[in-house]
């Protein structure tokens, strides 16, 4: 009697921003369906721009990078509540991972061992409709396995 290996984990991207919220419950969704783990990898810099949450002030008890792998983690931790709360059904195990590096490669990293990558796309107006954000460029264009890009929900659609 063999021991079946645990199925491969689905990478989500996220930021803790809004529009990445779309991206995890796709990702979600689809560990339920697959009976499989997520793994949310978060990458921040110290130039790198989020927005959806402010920054904390710098303080004498924390450095610089503490805090910025403090805030993602709690914004990361948050959009993973809201999507648990909103897709509802069976558990799934859930590891987070925030490192500092560039977001494609913290992302082409982290799912070396996994079975899909989710991330989400940005694009704005017209245009941002018709081509991907640098990151889902990146992982799309490098990635081993299957990507799926996962646009935000768009409220500016003409009837």
């Amino acid at each position: 009697m063999t021991n079946a290996a645990p199925p491969a984990p689905i990478v989500v991207g996220t930021d803790g921003s809004p529009a990445s919220g779309w991206a995890v419950r796709f990702a979600l969704q689809e560990s339920q369906l697959r009976g499989t783990g997520l793994r949310a990898v978060c990458a921040y810099d110290f130039a790198a721009r989020y927005s959806g949450f402010e920054w904390p002030a710098a303080s004498g008890f924390y450095d610089l990078d503490t805090q910025l792998r403090d805030a993602t983690l709690e914004a990361v931790t948050k959009t993973l509540q809201e999507a648990r709360e909103q897709v509802g059904g069976a558990p799934v195990d859930v590891e987070i991972r925030v490192e500092r590096g560039r977001p494609s490669q913290v992302l082409l990293d982290a799912s070396n061992d996994a079975c899909l990558l989710v991330v989400g796309s940005r694009g704005s107006g017209v245009w941002g409709r018709l081509t991907l954000g640098s990151t889902s460029t990146e992982v799309v264009h490098h990635a081993h396995l299957p990507v799926v890009v996962v646009p935000a929900e768009r409220t500016d659609q003409a009837s």
